[in-house]
């Protein structure tokens, strides 16, 4: 099993406007970012899992080749800034895609 964290230089979260929050996987070589791509590990499934959405709540997953990222957004639970939401910035939300094994 090839872990997420030994092929990615970068794995984040950020805000895409306030109610949306994008995750983004950017590989550290274009074979293992091939490889996720084309094996379609990050999907649709993964996410809803990882991030206990349901299909709905995802915005869109992408392959963005010439990064060789991955990028996906999803629905804010809560709006940035709401009353009882505790990550403004979306900054923490990435912590669930660190423990991601594949079989490539």
């Amino acid at each position: 099993m090839t872990k997420l964290t030994d092929i990615a230089s970068v794995i984040r979260s950020k805000n895409s406007g306030p109610y949306e929050l994008t995750l983004d996987i950017i590989f550290n070589d274009l074979k293992d970012f091939e490889k996720v791509k084309d094996g379609n590990f990050i999907n649709e499934e993964l996410i809803c899992k990882l991030y206990n959405v349901t299909p709905d709540k995802i915005i869109k997953i992408v392959a963005f080749d010439p990064a060789k990222a991955i990028k996906a957004t999803i629905k804010r639970p809560l709006c940035s800034g709401d009353l009882g939401e505790t990550d403004v910035y979306g900054a923490q939300q990435h912590a669930p895609l660190l423990a991601l094994e594949f079989d490539i």
